[in-house]
């Protein structure tokens, strides 16, 4: 039987399930493109909205200066990439920031700090972000590297609604990226994350010269999780010179877009979120990402470090695709009359 053949029916694909195997994973992106396309927005349109995207923005509040060597970094200390090393924001600057995303239509704000593991000191003063973003009527998300239990605790007790924490990629290939931490202090911290009672967003990168095995392994590994990521950011490599992963060959845009489309199907009930490297994208491969069951975006002219396209840009996007930004009308997201 050929993996086309035994790739699991529309049917099979709309139940939510913890126990794919690789071969059936490995199926799926064999599929031909149309007919993985069709079986991924079949199973989008049982469980979301396909005219919706979710917004979220995403904001550095300590910037550089790394112990962690990811490959892919320019935060981490080990590469020399320009980047100016800043201290954790205070919290009026965070407060201001989620005010701008708000009014452009953002209803998740996420704030990133460059950490291997915060102190305890350092997660009080994030709580105290957390807190202060809450008051404004939006969802939080962070992420800030491993946390002890204590940690996930206070954050949850914050009010914290997300913690990212991504696998990266396939734990076989996770150490030609990374080796300052292992996969399984990746798994234990995710662990920790749902004990505490917050949801989870957990996803990975692709480009990186990974395999197509690889990519299916990352992807068999989230939807095996005991509980889907509620949300599963797709990153697109972003080569950034003086990081070790400068000048790796770009990965071919429809491979990108399988991904998507597996990862719809494997986890039917999360929120696909096309993240890094969408200025590298043209209009016309996010249009085929949305088709293909992505239904989420990070929003706002930067990611953490790296470019994003201009809010003004999306929303002209959404316009010529018929999409809305989940409970915004681009109305009321350009003259900020939204409450």
């Amino acid at each position: 039987m050929s993996l086309v053949q035994s790739a699991p029916s529309v049917a099979a694909t709309a139940v939510v399930r913890h126990d794919w195997r690789l071969d059936e994973i490995e199926a799926l992106f064999a599929l031909p493109f149309n007919e993985l396309l069709f079986q991924a927005q079949t199973v989008h349109r049982q469980h979301f909205d396909p005219a919706e995207v979710q917004v979220s923005s995403l904001l550095s509040i300590k910037t550089g200066s790394c112990s962690e060597d990811c490959a892919y970094c320019p935060q981490s200390a080990h590469y020399d990439t320009g980047l100016s090393r800043e201290g954790l924001m205070p919290v009026a600057d965070v407060v201001e920031a989620a005010l701008q995303a708000r009014a452009q239509g953002a209803s998740r704000f996420c704030m990133g700090a460059a950490w291997r593991q915060p102190k305890d000191k350092d997660i009080a003063q994030v709580a105290e972000m957390v807190q202060a973003v809450k008051a404004l009527g939006m969802e939080t998300c962070v992420t800030l590297g491993m946390l002890s239990d204590g940690q996930t605790t206070a954050l949850k007790d914050a009010g914290l609604d997300y913690y990212n924490h991504n696998l990266d990629t396939s734990e076989e290939f996770y150490s030609e990226v990374i080796t300052t931490r292992t996969y399984q202090d990746r798994l234990d911290t995710l662990e920790r994350v749902r004990e505490a009672g917050m949801k989870v967003c957990c996803g990975g990168i692709v480009g990186m010269g990974e395999s197509q095995v690889d990519r299916a392994k990352l992807l068999l590994n989230l939807a095996n999780l005991p509980e889907h990521p509620h949300s599963v950011p797709i990153n697109m490599l972003v080569q950034v010179e003086g990081t070790p992963l400068h000048g790796k060959e770009a990965l071919d845009p429809l491979v990108f877009v399988r991904t998507i489309a597996v990862a719809r199907i494997l986890m039917p009930q999360s929120r696909v979120r096309l993240s890094a490297g969408r200025t590298d994208m043209s209009d016309e491969m996010q249009a085929l990402c949305f088709l293909a069951g992505a239904n989420s975006i990070f929003y706002g002219e930067k990611l953490l470090t790296t470019g994003n396209p201009m809010a003004a840009k999306d929303r002209q996007l959404f316009d010529r695709l018929g999409m809305r930004m989940a409970g915004v009308c681009l109305e009321q997201a350009e003259t900020d009359c939204c409450h």
